[in-house]
C-alpha cells in the first residue's frame, strides 16, 4: 500500500517550489484532488486559529475557524464551477489528541461547505504500517502526487513529488479502498470530537 513513496523516492521540493508547483496544478484542468494525512500533531505556519488553540485559547480558536467560513465557502463554490473534487482521508489513533481535536472542528467546517472527509482508525491500516507509517499523501488529478515533508517541529517543509502515471494511478486506486473504508466525518465527529472538553495543550 502506497509503496510509491517508500525509501524516500521522488524529486525533493523545499517548501517554497512546493506551493508554487502545487499551485500551477491546482489551478490547472483536474477533477480531484485527494488527500491522507496521518499524522497526529502538527504545527500550522499561517493559522491565527492554530496559533489561538496553541496558547491555549480555545473559544478563541473556534472563532477564528468560524471566521473564516466565507472564505472557505468561495473555494469550494469556485471549485463546483470547475468540477473539482476535494477528498481527505484523515487517519486516526486513539485518545484523540489535542492537535487532532482541533483539526476536526476546522474540518466540520470545510464539509459542511463542499470537502469529502472520510476518518479511518489507524488499527484499520496497522498491517501495511509494520516497517513505517504511511506518509502525507497529495494527489492533483493525474497529473502530479507529493509525500509531503516536515521538518523536526513538526512544521511543513515542503515535499516529494511524482509524475509517473503509473504511479499516481495506483495510488489514486488504493486512496479509493482506504477511502470506501473510512467513515462519514459528520458521524465520526458526533460521535468522538463533540463530547470532548477543551483540549490541554501540552
Amino acid at each position: 500500500m502506497f509503496d510509491s513513496f517508500r525509501a524516500g523516492a521522488g524529486e525533493v521540493l523545499k517548501r517554497p517550489d512546493y506551493l508554487e508547483d502545487f499551485g500551477r496544478f491546482h489551478d490547472g484542468d483536474i477533477r480531484l484532488l485527494a488527500k491522507v494525512e496521518r499524522g497526529q500533531t502538527f504545527k500550522e505556519q499561517g493559522s491565527p486559529s492554530w496559533e489561538a488553540f496553541a496558547r491555549g485559547d480555545w473559544p478563541g480558536a473556534l472563532r477564528l475557524i468560524e471566521a473564516e467560513r466565507d472564505s472557505v465557502a468561495a473555494y469550494f463554490e469556485d471549485a463546483a464551477r470547475r468540477d473539482l473534487v476535494f477528498r481527505r482521508l484523515r487517519i486516526v489513533e486513539f485518545p484523540i489528541t489535542p492537535y487532532l481535536q482541533w483539526e476536526m472542528h476546522s474540518f466540520r467546517l470545510r464539509s459542511q461547505l463542499g470537502e469529502e472527509i472520510r476518518v479511518l482508525d489507524a488499527r484499520e491500516i496497522a498491517e501495511w504500517e509494520r516497517d513505517v507509517p504511511f506518509p502525507e499523501i497529495v494527489v492533483l488529478g493525474n497529473a502530479v502526487m507529493y509525500a509531503v515533508i516536515y521538518d523536526e517541529e513538526l512544521k511543513g517543509a515542503g515535499a516529494r513529488r511524482f509524475t509517473d502515471p503509473g504511479e499516481i494511478a495506483t495510488t489514486l486506486a488504493e486512496f479509493a479502498s482506504l477511502y470506501r473504508a473510512g467513515e462519514d466525518f459528520s458521524d465520526f465527529f458526533e460521535r468522538e470530537i463533540a463530547p470532548l472538553g477543551p483540549p490541554a495543550v501540552l
